[in-house]
């Protein structure tokens, strides 16, 4: 016959088994990790926008080139005998520069002048007979007339014999020798250098109509253009301010722009003609306006946007109408007002509405922990 367990004993066995697992459970069981609290507010930097004035600029692309760009031509035919001049060397205004064979041209003067001085003999020879009646007035008007054609081709050859000094018209730098010493020149084919003039230096280059509409008054003169800056490719600005010295009086209708030039003095020849610059005139003055650092403008899809730091120290998006640079900064024409603290870094960072720890320039933010080792 089997042995049964008593009810009262077989409960007494289940509640120790339930009793068992519960303290196995709590064993096995691991502490929950605690709850994160806010994040603190993130340090940013601001600065505070007044209103100024700035003046109201334009740009455009230019390229220079000298106020004379002088062709050195030969004019009269003959063999090179001498370059008296150095390639690429600054030169003066009637300075030699090529010698072409004299020995044709000063026999041509003495033909001529032997020519010349025949004509005078026989034509005072005749005017001695005219008042003696022994020839007529005619043969006299012939032979005077036959002394001044030949006094003026003497003249002529002179003037030949001149031209084999070849002369630089203007002072400036001098380019590459066209012809070398020994070439046959020919009046036809007769180029032998050129000569720029450098001191002072143009630069050439134009506005489009949309450009020229949003100027005051609409249209650009050499009396409305209160200063003129120049580029250089390097980035940095010519120190000599210049003028404008022509405006064209039409659009150009092909390419909706007019032309312009403005001069700078040039005295060490630091600009070269052909160098792209960029020609920055100063056209009027803006009133009311703020000078935002570039960094500080992000853009948006619906345009340009600064982020300031409110009241609240949280961050408020505001869209922004901007205009040219001023240097490092945006021109801000809208969308600010005196006294915005605008956040000048980690934009990435930013959220709308998130709490922020402004600061400016230089100054530490407000609740950061000291340095380690920092004495309270």
């Amino acid at each position: 016959m089997e042995h049964q367990t008593p009810p009262l004993r077989r409960g007494a066995v289940f509640a120790v088994l339930i009793s068992s697992l519960t303290v196995l459970a709590a064993g096995c069981s691991r502490p929950s990790a605690p709850t994160e609290g806010p994040r603190p507010p993130l340090p940013v930097t601001v600065i505070d926008v007044q209103p100024t004035r700035v003046p109201l600029t334009v740009e455009a692309v230019g390229q220079t080139e000298g106020a004379r760009e002088v062709e050195v031509r030969a004019r009269v035919g003959g063999i090179l005998q001498k370059r008296l001049y150095e390639e690429g060397a600054p030169v003066k205004a009637g300075q030699v520069l090529f010698q072409i064979d004299r020995a044709p041209f000063e026999i041509a003067v003495a033909d001529a002048r032997a020519k010349a001085d025949q004509a005078a003999r026989e034509m005072a020879r005749l005017k001695g007979l005219l008042a003696q009646q022994a020839v007529s007035q005619k043969e006299f008007d012939d032979a005077q007339s036959s002394a001044a054609v030949t006094q003026a081709a003497l003249q002529q050859a002179q003037l030949n014999l001149s031209y084999t000094s070849v002369a630089s018209p203007v002072a400036g730098s001098t380019g590459r020798a066209a012809k070398s010493e020994g070439n046959l020149i020919s009046t036809g084919d007769s180029l032998l250098t050129t000569v720029v003039q450098l001191n002072p230096i143009w630069v050439r280059f134009s506005l489009s109509d949309n450009e020229l509409a949003q100027l005051p008054g609409g249209r650009l003169t050499p009396a409305s253009v209160r200063g003129v800056e120049v580029v250089l490719p390097d980035g940095s600005t010519y120190p000599v301010k210049g003028r404008l010295n022509f405006a064209g009086s039409q659009i150009d209708p092909k390419l909706g722009t007019l032309q312009l030039r403005a001069e700078f003095a040039n005295a060490d020849g630091r600009v070269l003609p052909g160098q792209f610059v960029r020609a920055r005139l100063t056209v009027g003055q803006r009133d009311s306006v703020f000078l935002v650092p570039q960094a500080a403008v992000a853009q948006s899809d619906q345009g340009r946007v600064v982020f300031v730091a409110n009241g609240e120290n949280k961050v408020e998006p505001r869209p922004v109408k901007t205009g040219e640079w001023q240097g490092k900064d945006w021109v801000v024409l809208g969308g600010l007002k005196a006294g915005d603290r605008v956040i000048v870094d980690n934009l990435l960072k930013l959220r709308p509405g998130a709490p922020v720890a402004p600061h400016k320039p230089g100054e530490k933010p407000a609740g950061m922990p000291p340095a380690p080792g920092a004495k309270p």
